[in-house]
């Protein structure tokens, strides 16, 4: 394109999932009621672990950290939805468009990587039982989660540092409900070579990576637990996995689904769909998937709740 044909974009237009407005209501209701949920319902979670001594082991220190990334996660997105719903505006600046896109990615990578982070305990539970607390010591849990901090950190900027140099022609309209890399991408009038490049990049590195050690964990678990003779210990071993193994399910499950569909749906149809699924149901359903199977859980609820009833006057 012609540098005379190009002008500066100072904002862009999120087209959010329906630009009928009959359904932005119905829409507002429904993410609002969803975004409470993920919000109070993990927040419950990271309250119960912390306030019951029994609970301060690894694989609840994980998932007291998989809580705080999801509600980071959701409020990435659906805040900002809910206020263009709201106001029926879609406008969002340039450096709001970037921090957004930074924070998707920061907390929808570490997302992955902690679901990787509790098979490897898993792991460690099931075929080490008696060297298990040796082995996620205090500062080895501390070591896996904060090196997949800075490494998603370290890709969030650099994604955000290389579109921040990029230069967006006069159409601004994005057909998402929040700013994403490829979108952006296609709206640019600069030469996306290297964006593309590194985008490559790391989502080998960052997608795969954390796959492929579920995927070596839980094979490792399968050959252990099968060798164990007893039905009832077999059901014991797998029990401690049963709310990880439906969480990576739904997370990679939802990731395979929805873009191996054929190729009659649109590219931005399927980003939505992974976004919503990921960014939205997913954190909303963990509470309840952690709290209904885990015993532990709904016990430390219950004394939280009856100290919080009986603390009242």
């Amino acid at each position: 394109m012609e540098p005379e044909n190009q002008t500066a974009v100072s904002e862009f237009l999120l087209l959010g999932l329906s630009e009928k407005p009959e359904h932005h209501a119905l829409l507002f209701g429904l993410f609002l009621s969803m975004y409470l949920i993920t919000v109070f319902g993990n927040l419950l979670i990271m309250l119960a672990i912390s306030s019951d001594s029994h609970l301060h082991t690894p694989m609840y220190f994980f998932l007291a950290n998989l809580s705080l990334v999801d509600i980071f996660f959701s409020s990435t997105t659906v805040p900002k939805m809910l206020a263009n719903l709201w106001s029926q505006s879609r406008a969002i600046p340039f450096a709001g468009c970037l921090v957004q896109m930074y924070a998707f990615h920061l907390f929808g990578t570490m997302d992955s990587f902690l679901l990787a982070m509790m098979a490897i305990d898993r792991f460690v539970a099931i075929v080490y039982p008696l060297r298990y607390l040796v082995i996620m010591s205090p500062r080895v849990c501390g070591l896996l989660v904060g090196g997949p901090w800075l490494l998603t950190n370290f890709q969030s900027l650099l994604h955000t540092c290389l579109m921040a140099q990029l230069t967006f022609c006069a159409g601004s309209e994005i057909p998402h409900f929040f700013c994403d890399l490829m979108p952006l991408l296609k709206l640019s009038c600069s030469d996306t070579h290297t964006n593309e490049l590194v985008i490559f990049a790391f989502g080998i590195l960052m997608g795969i990576s954390p796959l492929t050690c579920i995927l070596i964990s839980y094979t490792c678990i399968f050959w252990v637990v099968f060798k164990i003779p007893s039905a009832q210990g077999k059901w014991k071993a797998f029990s401690t996995c049963g709310s990880h193994l439906i969480v990576v399910s739904l997370f990679y499950g939802t990731i395979f689904a929805v873009y191996l569909q054929p190729a009659s749906l649109s590219s931005s149809q399927k980003d939505k769909a992974a976004a919503l699924m990921c960014g939205v149901v997913i954190p909303m359903l963990n509470p309840f998937i952690y709290s209904l199977r885990n015993k532990d859980i709904r016990a430390a609820l219950r004394k939280l709740l009856s100290r919080t009833t009986a603390s009242q006057p």
